[in-house]
């Protein structure tokens, strides 16, 4: 890894397939308002999180049960100063399953520490992936309530 890109990892007791089902329903563990098509390969959606923010991106590759990845291909983050900051980054998804748990290796490809949002995408990956998707996996339910330490 040669840039330290940001990654996060979870295992679940959940088939492959089904966590990348699950995965496109963003709604459902990310908390974003959702529009668009995140099912197969060269959808395309917009997640909004308030205000002028928005973020579009193309599942840039799909294999099933395998992987995932999404191309932010235009973004507005009004909240720093480099408001496209995310612009041509990735966000991945490896899985692996094995007897029945399937691990989910994330990657967000272009978030480093030396960029301006790292110190709060950092926190908020962490959240989203472990505690939210990991319950989406297991309960049905994404964990929207982030806490801050």
């Amino acid at each position: 890894m040669e840039k330290n890109d940001f990654t996060s990892s979870i295992s679940a007791k959940i088939s492959a397939d089904e966590a990348i089902k699950k995965i496109g329903k963003l709604p459902e563990w990310w908390g974003v308002t959702f529009n668009g098509s995140s099912e197969k390969q060269t959808d395309q959606f917009t997640v909004k999180m308030g205000g002028d923010s928005f973020f579009n991106f193309t599942v840039a590759e799909l294999i099933p049960g395998k992987r995932v990845v999404w191309l932010v291909t235009d973004c507005n983050m009004p909240w720093y100063s480099d408001k496209k900051e995310w612009a041509n980054t990735k966000l991945i998804f490896d899985l692996n399953e094995n007897n029945g748990v399937t691990e989910l290796n994330f990657k967000h490809e272009g978030l480093t520490p030396d960029i301006e949002c790292y110190k709060d995408c950092e926190p908020g990956w962490t959240h989203w992936i472990k505690r939210s998707l990991f319950s989406y996996f297991t309960t049905g339910k994404g964990d929207f309530n982030q806490s801050r330490k």
